[in-house]
């Protein structure tokens, strides 16, 4: 285990509103150009097992997205937060597992918010690959509240990262932080593939059945439109 389990695992509290975190601007520094190469994947075990998961569970789309939340997050990570100490390996392994409750097989096995239900898969996974405990706790967290967006209260470092990163891919929200170069070398290696479609469907789905779900809180209709209407990606589409 880590020496130090809250900065390792991304435990570390921050505001939930980012514009506290930016002081009000769009960026704390101009983003500057980092290719996919530049942000390698870490290599371990962990990461290899969760890694082959989700390539088995998610479709190609999800897949990909997750992938594009990992290096958009690095981007933003390195550039705007260079002083938060979290580790890629738990960065990877919460992007990777964010969507995994919005599978068809997933959506259909519970009541709960996919989020939620995620969350549980997460850390059900993480245990039975032997994760240290504050790890795969730290990740099922940041899955259950990667759509907890707000300006009140805190979050963890690796919440916020997810939450920074994730909007950025769906709604273009945030472009502020990361230099368009970044993007097309990223899209480059993780194409979209008509992701706004997709993720809107998915959030229409889940709310057509889940009239409860957490989705809900960002716009019955707003959210699922947003994301089909996401200008900033409409041309990598």
């Amino acid at each position: 285990m880590a020496s130090d389990p809250i900065s390792t695992y991304g435990w570390t509290a921050v505001p939930r509103d980012p514009s506290i975190l930016l002081n009000g601007k769009k960026n704390n520094k101009t983003p500057e150009l980092m290719t996919v190469d530049e942000m390698p994947l870490p290599r371990t075990e962990l990461v290899e097992k969760v890694m082959a998961y989700a390539k088995q569970e998610l479709p190609e789309e999800t897949f990909n997205h997750c992938m594009r939340v990992y290096y958009y997050g690095q981007a933003i990570r390195h550039q705007q937060f260079p002083d938060w100490p979290l580790s890629s390996e738990t960065y990877l392994l919460t992007c990777l597992l964010h969507d995994i409750g919005t599978t068809p097989t997933n959506l259909n096995a519970t009541l709960l918010s996919f989020e939620f239900h995620g969350g549980m898969l997460s850390h059900t996974l993480l245990t039975t690959l032997r994760a240290p405990t504050p790890q795969a706790e730290a990740v099922a967290e940041a899955v259950i509240r990667h759509q907890d967006i707000g300006t009140t209260g805190k979050i963890t470092q690796l919440g916020q990262l997810i939450q920074l990163a994730t909007i950025f891919d769906n709604l273009g929200e945030g472009g502020g932080m990361v230099d368009e170069g970044t993007v097309g070398s990223v899209v480059g290696a993780w194409p979209r593939g008509g992701w706004g479609r997709c993720f809107a469907g998915v959030l229409r789905t889940e709310i057509g059945r889940k009239p409860w779900a957490n989705t809900t809180r960002l716009g019955e209709e707003k959210f699922p439109e947003g994301v089909e209407r996401n200008e900033v990606f409409r041309r990598w589409e």
